[in-house]
């Protein structure tokens, strides 16, 4: 795979297209009850290998993924490997069952002082607001990551799942150069927050680009949910997808994608890419064989009748 292209985003760095998404690295995301579990420390240092080979740069965590268990896999791979990819992570959830939570400066300050132990670097390029927090006021949070821009442990910082009433707020109160949001062909609610991330300046980056493997073709109709699959673990997110129409969606996009001699993924991927308004697709392989998408997108990009054809199916 050739290097991913990139769109600069903030003065002098470049903010790839494609980013490696460490979530399952030592769980499932955030969920506490996951900790422990999904990927083991040696699958995830095998993922980071096969995804720097294969051109990407940019790796994306939070601090809460797996309870800090991802962040130390990257730390890890950045020590033995003695390679350092651009970083983005994020905070605001707890970072054990019953923990404190939130956006409280105080909490900032400490979380990022841990993040960066985990990761074993003095900085990192992006630094999110995992969720809105309705307990603190914007300009606080902001401020305590103005703060840790100013010493230099922050490139650039932002905010993830905000909607846009609260993505104009935030605009008001601070200045977020990011956001990060669920998006793709069968979750395409932020369009309109799409256009406001494009006129204001703010990069728009994707997590969930195959909906939970909804646009894998992994989930069959009439068939049971794979073992191990996202809808067998934290289904929750993906529940409203279960309908006999997103199966005639799914048949459609499949043969689009087959008339082309790609993989249903690459589609969804090649369909995010054509959008000029994507800053950045965060993607979560579960297997280094899994980047094969990656690479059908990136080099067989959509013509104007293939994005015509799959707004259709997707209407």
């Amino acid at each position: 795979m050739s290097e991913t292209p990139e769109i600069t985003q903030m003065p002098g760095r470049p903010l790839p297209r494609i980013a490696l998404g460490c979530g399952n690295f030592g769980g499932v995301g955030s969920a506490p009850e996951f900790f422990g579990q999904g990927m083991t420390t040696d699958q995830a240092l095998a993922l980071m290998d096969a995804a720097w080979e294969s051109g990407i740069t940019h790796f994306d965590t939070a601090d809460a993924y797996g309870g800090g268990r991802s962040e130390a896999a990257i730390g890890r791979w950045i020590a033995t490997r003695g390679i350092r990819p651009a970083l983005t992570t994020k905070t605001y959830n707890p970072m054990l069952a019953g923990a404190d939570h939130g956006l409280a400066p105080e909490r900032i300050a400490r979380q990022l002082r841990a993040s960066l132990d985990r990761l074993g670097v003095d900085r990192v390029e992006w630094y999110l607001a995992h969720d809105f927090d309705p307990d603190v006021p914007l300009a606080d949070t902001f401020g305590a990551f103005a703060r840790a821009q100013a010493e230099g442990l922050v490139g650039a910082y932002g905010v993830s799942n905000f909607d846009a009433a609260q993505l104009t707020a935030a605009l008001a109160a601070g200045a977020p150069r990011a956001i990060q949001n669920s998006y793709s062909l069968l979750a395409r609610e932020d369009a309109g927050l799409l256009d406001l991330c494009a006129a204001r300046g703010v990069a728009y980056l994707v997590y969930g680009p195959l909906a939970g493997g909804w646009l894998t073709g992994k989930y069959r109709r009439g068939e049971p949910f794979p073992a191990g699959s996202r809808m067998t673990q934290r289904p929750e997110p993906y529940r409203g997808l279960v309908t006999e129409r997103t199966f005639d969606i799914l048949d459609t996009l499949r043969v689009i994608a087959e008339s082309r001699g790609m993989s249903l993924a690459g589609l969804a991927l090649a369909w995010l890419l054509a959008d000029d308004r994507v800053a950045q697709i965060v993607i979560g392989p579960g297997r280094p064989e899994h980047l094969v998408p990656v690479r059908e997108a990136l080099q067989d990009p959509l013509s104007a009748g293939d994005l015509a054809d799959i707004e259709r199916a997707v209407a």
